[in-house]
């Protein structure tokens, strides 16, 4: 069995949430999800629990941090193209998220971003697999 991931987000208000992840597209899993939890899944492998502000602080004795003025964390997915990588951050923008940064063409690797309605970091990634040119 692969290894998953199960990252964990406050989030201010869980139904705004779900309706923000689902328009970019990603299923929720109703069998995680109740009224303090909602389970985004990404991929096989990557789940997203939404988890409302009050069910989170149960988890950690340390205050939460306001995405929205402070960084906690930088999400990266990958997008198999450079065309998908702006789909997805436009369908992000769509639902109400915005972006940050400019797109970033590294050439082998180009980058978009996106902040969801919480404020959470979201980069969206597609990398050439021949990789960086070699010096």
């Amino acid at each position: 069995m692969s290894t998953q991931i199960f990252v964990n987000l406050p989030v201010r208000d869980l139904d705004k949430a779900k309706a923000f992840f689902s328009a970019l597209g990603y299923a929720v899993n109703p069998q995680f999800t109740d009224e303090n939890a909602a389970c985004l899944v990404i991929s096989d492998t990557i789940y997203v629990m939404l988890l409302a502000e009050p069910f989170f602080q149960g988890f950690t004795r340390k205050a939460l941090c306001d995405a929205r003025t402070h960084t906690e964390v930088l999400l990266c997915l990958s997008a198999e193209s450079r065309p998908a990588v702006d789909a997805l951050v436009a369908k992000a923008l769509a639902a109400g998220g915005r972006e940050p940064m400019e797109a970033k063409d590294y050439g082998f690797m180009y980058q978009r971003g996106f902040e969801d309605l919480d404020g959470h970091l979201w980069e969206v990634v597609h990398m050439d697999e021949a990789g960086p040119p070699a010096e």
